[in-house]
């Protein structure tokens, strides 16, 4: 009987040593996956593979409140690029894959 416990015992140490070292991301790191109306990626644009076609590009960066978008281009990072006008202003706006729109 005393084998039995001693056995278990050892087994769930082993079990909560392992638990105890799962990194816990820091909330600094997380972003999220698809940028959202009260939330963008800090590092925006971010490049990757882009699923967007060119009309939803188009459609989220007029929801964005970007109007005469024009000269629309997927770029090598995976980026719509357009110049578009917000607030009677020409701009040049990046969209990335998360939907992250970034005007410069």
């Amino acid at each position: 009987m005393k084998r039995m416990i001693a056995a278990t015992a050892f087994l769930m140490a082993g079990a909560l040593g392992a638990y105890a070292q799962t990194p816990t991301p820091s909330p600094e790191a997380e972003t999220p996956a698809v940028a959202t109306p009260d939330t963008t990626n800090p590092t925006a644009p971010v490049a990757g593979a882009n699923s967007f076609t060119e009309e939803q590009a188009r459609a989220r960066l007029q929801e964005g409140g970007y109007t005469a978008v024009s000269g629309l281009k997927l770029d090598d990072k995976g980026i719509w690029q357009a110049a578009a006008t917000k607030d009677g202003k020409p701009v040049n706006v990046a969209l990335d894959y998360q939907g992250n729109i970034v005007a410069n």
